[in-house]
């Protein structure tokens, strides 16, 4: 009993309270030059609204009434505060933190889960895997010296298409492949790396072998992802016309010239290059496939993203620790064999 309870206490200290800590500190323990500015504006920035940022729904609608509640909150029930929190940034910088620490917590949750779906032999310690998760818990961390009000959303939602895709692997569920297709619907009003969840997919259920012998079998399944992904996509930017833009800016020549760019890029391509180095020989297979299937999503960093703002890599790192992670693509095959559809 006593054994069973420190388990729990250890799991809610290290998925919850340890993140929470780190989180907090990168908030408030130091600035770097892009929180400056963040932390003055007092009300989401008009720029929410228009230009590439209007198609990000839900955090520019969570954005506006969260800092609404902040607002009424203090100045009803913790007015003593007031200046005490203004000091530390504008009502809407703490709003924006208290929307990504949330969402930060719900992926830090959802990625002690995937550690323990079919782990590889080296995670069966469970303080190897405690500290792989610590490792993807860093990264989120580290990458937001950039803080948006998307970008913990987003991945929030990426990790949670990667463990129903891990588990639509397992037993083949028909509501599992229903759910992902609910979840890249949803988060595709969230950002465009909704698509990203497809790459995964597809990395994890194509297979050389299958093309060989033309057995086309996903093609449905990723058909499905694709509508769930392209309807919200098409029916946004058909819906918000005005003062709206597909892309901020072009930085092509700029990634590629700046050094600070350069040490985005560095930072990006040496984060996978060791999760390939500490992955099995399937879980090579499976980066070597993410990687071809997200190729639109690395074009589009390079042309009109910014390699300094490493946030953008978040989701290739994330893939990379989840593919040092698993084994379970070793018996697709079998599985899929030896599977049928279930409710």
């Amino acid at each position: 009993m006593f054994k069973a309870f420190d388990e729990k206490t250890d799991k809610f200290l290290f998925v919850l309270v340890l993140p929470f800590l780190l989180f907090f500190m990168s908030y408030y323990g130091f600035e770097s030059s892009y929180v400056v500015g963040i932390k003055s504006w007092q009300k989401a920035p008009d720029f929410m609204f228009s230009s590439v940022y209007a198609y990000r729904v839900i955090p520019n609608y969570l954005s506006v009434h969260v800092t609404e509640a902040v607002i009424f909150i203090v100045d009803h029930y913790l007015p003593s505060s007031k200046n005490f929190l203004l000091k530390q940034g504008s009502f809407f910088y703490h709003s924006i933190f208290l929307i990504n620490v949330f969402f930060f917590l719900l992926t830090s949750v959802f990625l002690d889960k995937i550690l323990k779906l079919k782990p590889v032999k080296l995670l069966s310690d469970e303080n190897t895997k405690k500290m792989l998760h610590l490792i993807a818990v860093f990264f989120i961390v580290i990458v937001q010296y950039v803080p948006t009000n998307c970008d913990c959303i987003a991945i929030f939602f990426y990790v949670l298409g990667i463990f129903y895709t891990l588990k639509y692997l397992q037993n083949k569920k028909r509501l599992y492949l229903i759910s992902l297709g609910l979840i890249t619907f949803i988060s595709t009003f969230t950002r465009e790396t909704s698509c990203l969840t497809i790459a995964f997919f597809a990395a994890v259920f194509i297979d050389l072998e299958d093309l060989r012998k033309r057995n086309f079998v996903f093609v449905k399944e990723i058909f499905f992802l694709v509508l769930a992904f392209v309807l919200p996509y098409i029916g946004l930017r058909l819906m918000i016309r005005q003062h709206a833009s597909f892309v901020e800016g072009v930085y092509f020549m700029k990634n590629f010239t700046s050094p600070y760019n350069l040490i985005g890029l560095l930072f990006g391509v040496l984060s996978m290059y060791f999760s390939y180095k500490m992955s099995q020989k399937v879980g090579r297979l499976l980066i070597w496939k993410y990687l071809f299937f997200s190729a639109p999503y690395i074009l589009m960093i390079a042309s009109v993203g910014l390699f300094w703002e490493a946030r953008l890599f978040l989701p290739l790192i994330l893939t990379g620790i989840v593919a040092v992670s698993q084994n379970g693509t070793e018996r697709i095959k079998e599985e899929e064999n030896s599977s049928t559809y279930q409710l």
